[in-house]
């Protein structure tokens, strides 16, 4: 089970993970929690859009681009809340 993944150098708890292969290259989905301390550095990470991806218990390193990405909740200014992140990753060649 991976339990990191690092994008850009910042590090992400991820509770679900998940690899397959596609016509296009390999594709990285995971699902993690974002609280709303959090949630303005990781919400600017995500729209650099294209990032170094390091999956340290996988011992892969590559670049990847966003495919798909959504959220649970919208209002994590809120102190306390917390939501649920899905991102999908696509390998660039």
């Amino acid at each position: 089970m991976v339990g990191t993944i690092i994008l850009n150098n910042y590090s992400i708890s991820v509770k679900e993970y998940e690899e397959k292969k596609t016509k296009d290259g390999d594709l990285i989905s995971v699902t993690f929690d974002v609280t709303s301390e959090d949630y303005h550095d990781v919400t600017t990470l995500l729209y650099e859009g294209t990032f170094e991806v390091k999956i340290p218990e996988r011992n892969r390193e590559f670049k990847g681009t966003i495919q798909q990405y959504s959220t649970s909740i919208t209002n994590l200014y809120k102190k306390g809340n917390v939501g649920e992140f899905k991102l999908s990753l696509l390998e660039k060649s």
